[in-house]
C-alpha cells in the first residue's frame, strides 16, 4: 500500500516490525495506539499483573497497524471528542 493520510510505513524505525502483520503491510500511522487508554477498544488487548498492578498489554494486538481499521479508530476518536465538550 502507498503512504497516503490514512497509510504511513516506517521501514527504517528500528522497532520496525514491532508486530507481525498479514500481508506484510505494517500501518505506522498509529504507532502509539490512541486507544490506549480506552477501557473498550475494537483490538484484542490482554490484561496482565505486573508488579501487583493489572495493565492493559497490547504486545499482541495489530488492529492499529491495519490499513482497512483507519475509519473504525477515527470513529472511536471522534466520539470520544463529542463527549467532551
Amino acid at each position: 500500500m502507498e503512504n497516503s493520510y490514512c497509510y504511513f510505513e516506517n521501514r527504517a524505525c528500528r522497532y520496525y516490525p514491532c508486530h507481525e502483520v498479514e500481508n506484510d503491510e505494517m500501518n505506522c500511522l498509529f504507532c502509539f495506539c490512541p486507544l490506549y487508554e480506552r477501557e473498550h477498544c475494537p483490538g484484542k488487548p490482554e490484561y496482565i499483573n505486573s508488579k501487583g498492578r493489572i495493565i492493559k498489554s497490547c504486545m499482541n494486538c495489530t488492529f492499529p497497524h491495519k490499513a482497512e481499521n483507519y475509519e473504525i479508530i477515527m470513529q472511536f476518536l471522534k466520539k470520544k471528542a463529542e463527549t467532551e465538550r
